[in-house]
């Protein structure tokens, strides 16, 4: 398996202006992600409305994902979903389009104990044959996956390989560290937190800012990674503003506005979300232009 780390870049889904999956501004969007340099793309996370998806038009954005990317980054496919049995088909079927791994929140209408949670990822790394990327986002799950779970099925769920921790606390990763002595990768899913995480070694960070500023955030992490933190500091500061903006707003109505904003049209979000109203778009210009 390629080596998962460094800009993970999460791409919106593109609709026209019938609703439907846009693959050729899918695939536009994707080339120019990886021509741009980042070092793997993930589709079909937050950003890219898997919430909002039926099961074919999922099969559409996951082919046409891959055969843009053609091999040239790895491919992470989130295939959450509400039930295991959709979940565990989600995941085999990006496994046999080619996809490198697969990142599942565990989403559910019901609170789930422990062992539910263990159970689940369990049975789904029992029907694929690559990694799983165990995504941690209780802001939109409802579901709060701690260090010590975390590190528990790293050790006993032979496919769960990586931690995607997106709460924003930095002392969960470290305490993944800790627990895991360095052995469970664990990758930055917080925008703004981005600086600190890299600084305790995350693996990479999972972000869509790419989208709109995939150069800045290049050179944070190779500043991070050159041990250059003075310029990693400044690039971050004049990131800041932006990160901050696009959480705030949901991701994929102000990526989408934003890439807008710079001539690349990928359509509107989908019902209930809405486009970013005018105070929005002229805040987000300012920051994409100043």
């Amino acid at each position: 398996m390629p080596k998962i780390h460094g800009i993970i870049a999460y791409p919106v889904t593109p609709f026209d202006s019938t609703d439907r999956i846009d693959t050729a501004a899918l695939t536009a969007l994707v080339d120019r992600l990886v021509l741009a340099g980042v070092h793997a793309i993930a589709p079909l996370g937050s950003t890219g409305e898997l919430a909002y998806l039926d099961e074919s038009e999922f099969d559409t954005v996951v082919d046409t994902t891959i055969a843009a990317v053609d091999g040239r980054v790895p491919v992470v496919v989130g295939v959450s979903d509400l039930t295991t049995a959709k979940t565990i088909r989600r995941a085999c079927y990006a496994e046999k389009a080619g996809a490198d791994a697969v990142m599942i929140l565990p989403v559910s209408y019901w609170k789930l104990a422990e062992r539910e949670i263990v159970a689940h990822y369990s049975s789904i790394g029992d029907a694929i044959g690559i990694p799983i990327m165990a995504y941690n986002n209780p802001a939109t799950s409802g579901i709060d996956m701690s260090p010590e779970l975390l590190v528990r099925m790293f050790e006993t769920i032979e496919r769960l390989t990586m931690v995607k921790e997106s709460t924003g606390d930095l002392s969960r990763m470290q305490r993944i560290a800790e627990l895991s002595e360095g052995r469970l990768p664990f990758y930055n899913g917080s925008n703004p937190l981005v600086l600190d995480a890299l600084r305790v070694g995350a693996a990479g960070w999972c972000t869509a800012a790419p989208c709109l500023r995939p150069q800045p955030c290049l050179d944070l992490y190779d500043a991070v990674r050159a041990g250059d933190l003075q310029k990693a500091q400044a690039i971050y500061d004049e990131l800041k503003p932006l990160l901050k903006f696009i959480v705030a707003g949901g991701l994929a109505t102000t990526v989408k506005a934003g890439l807008d904003l710079l001539g690349v049209g990928v359509g509107d979000p989908r019902r209930p979300l809405l486009p970013l109203d005018d105070d929005g778009r002229n805040t987000l210009r300012q920051l994409l232009t100043g």
